[in-house]
């Protein structure tokens, strides 16, 4: 069973968020072990440079195994195409870590340490929808995979 990290700069806010979150990890649980990690927002900070360096520092610390990053440059893929590249990448390594950027995106450096980026869209969508979009997309992969019906 993989491992599956999805790092992501701030927390849920809204009890609505946070239950669909629980419910999506609920699912999730019956394909692979997965953890959400929350990074402390720097929008405090003046610098836009020094926001992205500080999330950057902290995100660096919570990534094990495969870096994936979510980025609007990044490459569009279909859900089916989503689940065979985790299935692919499953097979490759024991564990993901998927990293949603805060509000300024992220560092070089952690751009520079992710071996791929996936985009959802080109579209900007609020931090506490797109951790539920890619909690969702992810149990739609895993079903995808494992030759469930939620997919259609």
């Amino acid at each position: 069973m993989i491992n599956i990290t999805i790092v992501a700069v701030g927390n849920l806010k809204e009890k609505f968020s946070v239950d669909a979150e629980s419910e999506y990890l609920k699912r999730l649980s019956a394909f692979c072990k997965i953890k959400v990690t929350e990074i402390k927002e720097f929008n405090k900070l003046q610098n836009i440079e020094l926001i992205k360096e500080k999330e950057g520092e902290e995100i660096l610390k919570h990534i094990s195994g495969y870096p994936i990053l979510l980025d609007i440059g990044g490459e569009s893929m279909s859900s089916e195409a989503l689940s065979k590249n985790i299935e692919k990448l499953s097979m490759l390594h024991s564990s993901l870590t998927f990293i949603i950027g805060g509000s300024y995106g992220v560092s070089d450096k952690v751009k520079n340490i992710c071996k791929q980026k996936i985009s959802f869209s080109k579209m900007t969508f609020p931090h506490n929808l797109f951790r539920i979009m890619l909690l969702e997309q992810l149990y739609r992969a895993f079903t995808i995979i494992n030759g469930k019906s939620y997919h259609k």
